[in-house]
Formats: C-alpha cells, sequence, structure tokens
C-alpha cells in the first residue's frame, strides 16, 4: 500500500496543484514567475503550476531512493525521463497538449517494452516480481500479456480523454480514473492468479 501511494505522489501533487492553481490563478502564476516561466495572456496556469510540480515530484521520488541506499526501479527513471521532456515542452511552449500526450507515451513505453521482451523469449514481469512471489510459466504468460494490453489500454484511455473532454476533465481522469482502473485490473489479475499461487502453496 505504501509503494502505490508512493508511485502516485506526483500524480496526487499533479491534482492538488491543477485545482489550487485553476481557483487562485494569480497566485499561480507568481510562483511560475519565481522560476522565471509566465502564462501567456488567456492561458490556464493552474495547468502550468501543476505540470512544474509533477516535475518537482519527480524529482524528488528519485532522489529520496537514491538517499535511503535503494535502488531507482527503471520504471521510475523511464517516468523522470518523459515528465522532464513533456512536462519541459508543456512550459517552455506554453502547449498543454504536450503534458496530456504523457501518460499515453509511458504507458505504451511500458507496453512496448513488455510485448518487446516478449518478441525475445523474455518475461519482464517475471524478471520483476520473480523474488515476490512463485508461479508456473502459463501463469506468467498470461501476467505479462495481461500487464502489456492494460498499459496499452491505458495509453488510449487516456488519449481518448484528453481529446473528448475539457482540461479539467482529464486531470480528473488521470487521479480517479487511472486509480480506478488500476485496482480493478490489479483485482482481476488476483482472482485470475489465485489458483496458481494455491497450487504453488500447496
Amino acid at each position: 500500500m505504501k509503494k502505490f501511494l508512493f508511485d502516485l505522489f506526483p500524480i496526487i501533487l499533479f491534482f492538488i496543484a491543477f485545482k489550487l492553481g485553476s481557483s487562485h490563478p494569480e497566485t499561480a502564476q507568481t510562483i511560475l514567475g519565481t522560476f522565471g516561466l509566465h502564462t501567456a495572456p488567456g492561458g490556464k496556469p493552474g495547468i502550468f503550476l501543476a505540470t512544474l510540480v509533477a516535475i518537482f515530484a519527480t524529482f524528488t521520488q528519485v532522489g529520496w531512493i537514491k538517499l535511503r541506499g535503494r535502488k531507482v526501479d527503471l520504471m521510475l527513471w523511464v517516468s523522470l525521463l518523459i515528465i522532464t521532456i513533456f512536462g519541459g515542452a508543456t512550459l517552455w511552449l506554453q502547449d498543454e497538449n504536450f503534458i496530456k500526450w504523457k501518460p499515453t507515451v509511458l504507458y505504451w513505453v511500458f507496453a512496448g517494452a513488455i510485448f518487446g521482451a516478449a518478441a525475445f523469449g523474455k518475461n519482464l514481469i517475471r524478471s520483476l516480481t520473480s523474488n515476490q512471489m512463485e508461479l508456473p510459466d502459463v501463469a506468467w504468460r498470461q501476467m505479462n500479456l495481461s500487464w502489456g494490453v492494460f498499459f496499452a489500454f491505458m495509453g488510449v484511455a487516456n488519449l481518448w480523454v484528453a481529446h473528448h473532454f475539457s482540461t479539467d476533465n482529464w486531470v480528473s481522469f488521470k487521479l480517479y480514473g487511472t486509480i480506478g482502473l488500476m485496482l480493478v485490473f490489479v483485482a482481476i489479475q488476483s482472482l485470475m492468479l489465485a489458483k496458481y499461487i494455491d497450487k504453488e502453496e500447496q
């Protein structure tokens, strides 16, 4: 549970910063100005403040793990790289579309990594989680395929919401939709794997 909340840390702060920045645009403009950033006339300081906060939050995650002497997961490094590129483009070009594309790019990178590794006979999910549970080969294949499809679906879902709904709705989906879909997926995944886990324990 702690790791789940830790992984959601940038998303939660992004949501909070967006709501505060949207309801208090003058304050958001002041904060952005402190970092040499300015919103164009008619712009939305809330989304730019949220983007800035998300970048700092992700760097904080990596810094916290390094300070504790632990290894930073590859997925977190990838997330840091993508939020820096797309978040930076959002702030530099004053275009919120870049930050809206960021989750899709991240999800599709994960999906591509899973399917790409599978094409060469490697089960990426097994490599990352085999020290946490023991499963038969068929269960690992199902788990690997399920996560790959889930990430691909999440990428499509994010794009659809981003292009068919308002920025405010997209930000809400980014938090509530991500958590909700993730919990549903994990619950279904747990039910699928339960029979294999029981057999291994026996």
